[in-house]
């Protein structure tokens, strides 16, 4: 009965020591460099250059430079992103919402494929492709290396010329 008690005084002891570790683990500052945001955190930005009504949120980097980079962007219901390209490998992930993404040199809706929460696509340098939403906002995040940059392939589409 003794050496009972003894393994499990000492089981006891072991397992103390260990939610101590972690706890202490939990308790020291972040190394530099870390990256530690939640959603409340987000500093939303209009996105003239994507759509009506988009948002940005920055989250790493500088999208004028050559660095890693991850932002969200936030489109509106009912928001159409004419055929454009980009300078740099786009990796999407969608946050919440259905984002519909389409590949083409032409805006045809119908070719577009539904990604909802979670989906992810990455398109190589310069494929022209095009987006949307219907009946409810959707919240993407893009990251990879910057600078980004979008360039529509018809004038008339880009947002920022209206």
């Amino acid at each position: 009965m003794k050496n009972i008690m003894i393994g499990i005084v000492s089981a006891l002891f072991t397992f103390a020591s260990l939610i101590t570790v972690v706890a202490q683990a939990d308790e020291k500052p972040l190394a530099e460099g870390h990256v530690s945001v939640l959603p409340s955190d987000l500093k939303w930005s209009p996105a003239p250059s994507v759509a009506p009504g988009a948002q940005i949120a920055v989250i790493e980097g500088d999208l004028k430079a050559a660095v890693p980079l991850t932002f969200r962007v936030s489109l509106p219901a009912n928001s159409k992103v004419g055929v454009h390209t980009h300078p740099v490998v786009e990796r999407v992930t969608v946050i919440s919402g259905t984002f519909y993404l389409g590949v083409g040199d032409k805006f045809e809706a119908e070719k577009a494929r539904a990604y909802t929460s979670g989906g992810v696509a990455i398109m190589p340098v310069g494929m022209p492709m095009y987006a949307y939403t219907t009946k409810e906002e959707a919240i993407i995040q893009i990251h990879g290396t910057g600078p980004w940059g979008i360039a529509f392939l018809n004038p008339s589409d880009d947002p920022r010329k209206k």
